[in-house]
């Protein structure tokens, strides 16, 4: 068989019902996010609209955060200066830029009005601009830790400043829900970010723990999952109900019903700094292939076969089953695959009761199952590099009908996950699935990672085929279709298809 195996077999497995995938009108309805990079560059995702940024000016001092307007119609972005840079529908109300500071501005806050802004400094400092009013400040207090980020309550009438330990001052009518100031943290606190009531908010650390108070729910963190780059903010949805995190990098990470609308790309030319919610049209953004484009999946099957040009994808196999050895002819089939090449793991199932690697396992139903997956992700990342391929690309899991998968299906979910977390760990930040809505849920029940999907051959289709029609309504993990691969009634070369969403 060319390429992936079809989806065409069966497995004697208990299914669990599967998580439903987001309509058209509900996925229009969540938040988006942007992205800010240190020099000003924005990156949109879930619709949420561009409106220009500095990525092309010289700055005198690098960008620190931002904020969004309350129609999600434009944006603030602020340097550690204070100066102030805006876009789209967002006014200009002043900035410190040409004032001397005692210490640099680490974030901002908007007023309820979206008439003014609040500057903090990391000593504490606060500066008001337009509406936003003076409620106090740090700024003549002697800190244990520096303040790194702010948040305003919803009617604009107080704000919290958070420090690296974790410790809350809270102004005007911002009340105290509590902090981890008094309590030993592996790694700093980085931001903060208040729920929709304005009574209770969440703070993230760098290795990506979140802490809640009040009535901000914990939905999950990444602060046992090893983190190659650190976490540098956190984000919560307009309704409260879930958050987003980033590292420097643009990996975003998804808790509760935030919805994973796509992160940025591979390399950049500064980190990320910030992010901030923003209101979007639900369209998946950053995908490896620009929609509409075409090509191929390969694998040990086509070694002295490639198929022919032209391609824009190109997605080829490290290793044919977990652990396995690498595809012989991995790295020609990588040079076919030229700048369209992503890179799967046929993944089969597999325990490691000694293996330690993946701290966040110990939480998962079957620990032995997630370490597994965790160390066949490893394995498939090393054996790429050791044949000389680029492996900061996208990555797939492929999840198909094999032997192998227990008749636990909560076993089967959990060395998913751990291949998840490993290739996660080696700082990529796309890391999706193959497979398909049948399959998927007799594999691994519910479980419903939100990560980008391919969406394996239905094998049943005549001609004429239209790939497109499989890229809304078919999410089998809850995640956005970005991938479509098709044979029947077009495969008249002998190899897999694939059409970018």
């Amino acid at each position: 068989m060319a390429g992936l195996l079809c989806l065409t077999g069966s497995i004697v497995v208990p299914a669990r019902a599967s998580a439903a995938a987001p309509t058209a009108h509900a996925v229009a309805q969540r938040s988006a996010y942007w992205l800010v990079a240190s020099d000003g560059g924005i990156f949109s995702f879930g619709g949420a609209q561009f409106y220009g940024s500095t990525g092309g000016l010289r700055l005198n001092q690098p960008i620190v955060g931002m904020a969004g307007t309350r129609d999600s119609a434009g944006y603030w972005l602020v340097a550690s200066d204070g100066g102030i840079f805006t876009f789209g529908d967002a006014p200009f109300y002043g900035s410190t830029g040409n004032i001397h500071l005692n210490r640099p501005v680490v974030g901002m806050a908007v007023t309820h009005s979206g008439a003014g802004y609040w500057m903090v400094a990391s000593d504490g400092g606060i500066f008001t601009f337009g509406d936003a009013p003076f409620f106090g400040s740090t700024g003549n207090l002697h800190l244990n830790q520096p303040v790194v980020g702010m948040a305003a309550t919803p009617d604009g009438g107080g704000y919290w400043l958070v420090a690296a330990d974790g410790g809350v001052f809270s102004f005007g009518d911002a009340q105290f829900y509590g902090s981890t100031g008094n309590i030993h943290l592996n790694r700093p606190i980085v931001g903060m970010t208040a729920t929709p009531s304005g009574r209770g908010y969440w703070f993230t650390a760098s290795d990506g723990g979140v802490f809640s108070f009040g009535d901000a729910q914990f939905f999950g963190s990444l602060g046992n999952t090893p983190q190659s780059r650190p976490i540098v903010a956190i984000t919560s949805t307009s309704d409260g109900g879930g958050y987003w995190s980033t590292n420097n990098n643009g990996a975003v990470s998804q808790f509760g019903d935030a919805y994973y609308w796509g992160s940025a790309p591979q390399v950049l030319n500064k980190p990320v700094v910030g992010m901030a919610e923003a209101a979007g049209t639900g369209r998946f953004s950053a995908s490896s292939y620009q929609s509409g484009s075409t090509g191929y999946d390969i694998s040990n099957f086509q070694c002295g076969g490639l198929p022919p040009s032209p391609h824009s994808i190109g997605v080829v196999e490290v290793v044919g089953y977990s652990m396995g050895a690498t595809n012989p002819c991995l790295y020609q089939e990588a040079k076919w695959a030229a700048a369209g090449l992503n890179l799967y793991i046929y993944l089969t199932y597999g325990t490691d009761a000694s293996g330690t690697g993946d701290p966040a396992c110990t939480t998962r139903l079957v620990p032995a199952a997630c370490q597994f997956g965790f160390e066949t992700a490893l394995d498939a990342f090393q054996k790429a590099a050791n044949a000389g391929v680029d492996t900061s690309v996208a990555w797939w899991l492929d999840v198909e009908s094999d032997p192998s998968w227990s008749s636990d299906t909560g076993a089967n979910a959990s060395m998913v996950q751990g291949a998840i977390d490993g290739l996660q760990s080696r700082g990529l930040n796309s890391v999706g699935i193959y497979s398909q809505q049948s399959h998927w849920s007799q594999i691994v029940g519910s479980y419903s990672p939100g990560v980008p999907e391919w969406v394996a051959d239905w094998g049943s289709n005549t001609p004429p085929f239209n790939p497109a029609q499989y890229c809304s309504g078919f999410s089998f993990a809850s995640g956005p279709v970005v991938m479509v691969q098709f044979t029947n009634g077009a495969n008249t070369n002998g190899f897999d298809n694939d059409y970018a969403c």
